[in-house]
């Protein structure tokens, strides 16, 4: 059986609007190409579809049974087509992201509600994770784009956009850091430090910093979310080091942050995606939306 596309819509043309000629005027064909459309899919099918004569044509108890699933063939493939190219065209579609909690907080919401306007049709799942979570998740392409921090040179990965986020030390604005102007490791070693997990990306920079410094730190204690690190500082049980973009530090009125003027206190925030594919096409324009954002 060889049935093609354009003499099932012609059928259903037809069929709707009784008439090969407003049919032919529907769908912008010559009225000799609509009727040979016809023929050859009673051709093909075996059946006559249609009762014609000089003045009417009315579908025939077999091409009234096969309207309605015909109608819905060309309905549900229009859909599809039309699903299809909007999303290739990037005007609807899932963008998959993952991305460091504080990245999910400070940079990406901003970026979506703008991106938004101009592509309403755009849903988002984030994935807030650590780092290597972030790296691992788009190794195996469960997302399309990672935001992380650190060094991404051991993963297959494409560096889109690099921004720069700086260490500030956070503390209860009684501390005697909110009198002291310039903070330095030194300094810093001299309070108990709550320290970030071990797993974590500010935990990496932090000691890097450190050990620039020549100097080894001692967690007083380590916790996996900035919000606890913040509010161990709120109850008095010392200090800790957390990025300039940590929205956790604005949650206390009481607590206060000052940056760490020393080299590698600083830490790389990286925007990436597999090597070797390509983005969605809503993926890829949130891509550049992000980049200009993040830099603007």
């Amino acid at each position: 059986m060889d049935l093609n596309l354009r003499q099932v819509r012609a059928f259903v043309a037809v069929a709707r609007l009784g008439s090969f000629t407003r049919a032919a005027a529907l769908l912008h064909v010559a009225q000799p190409t609509l009727t040979v459309q016809i023929r050859r899919l009673e051709e093909a099918l075996t059946v006559r579809l249609f009762d014609r004569t000089s003045r009417s044509v009315a579908l025939t108890q077999i091409g009234r049974d096969l309207l309605p699933v015909l109608a819905r063939l060309v309905q549900d493939l229009d859909g599809i087509i039309a699903e299809v190219r909007n999303h290739g065209a990037g005007y609807q579609g899932l963008v998959r992201v993952a991305a460091l909690p504080t990245a999910a907080a400070a940079m990406l919401p901003k970026a979506i509600a703008s991106f938004r306007i101009p592509h309403p049709g755009a849903d988002f799942r984030i994935r807030d994770v650590i780092a290597r979570r972030v790296l691992a998740l788009v190794d195996a392409e469960e997302v399309d784009i990672g935001v992380t921090g650190g060094a991404t040179n051991a993963v297959d990965v494409d560096v889109l956009l690099t921004i720069e986020d700086r260490m500030h030390v956070v503390f209860p604005q009684t501390h005697a850091l909110a009198e002291t102007q310039l903070v330095t490791p030194e300094l810093l070693m001299r309070y108990p430090l709550i320290m970030m997990d071990l797993d974590t990306s500010v935990r990496a920079v932090v000691e890097a910093g450190f050990h620039a410094a020549g100097l080894i730190p001692r967690p007083a204690a380590e916790v996996t979310y900035m919000m606890t690190a913040v509010g161990m500082v709120q109850a008095g049980l010392g200090i800790t080091i957390l990025p300039s973009s940590a929205k956790e530090i604005d949650a206390y009125p009481m607590i206060r942050s000052r940056r760490i003027e020393a080299a590698g206190f600083e830490r790389q925030i990286s925007l990436v995606k597999k090597s070797g594919r390509t983005l969605p096409p809503l993926s890829a324009l949130f891509v550049s939306h992000l980049c200009e954002t993040a830099t603007g």
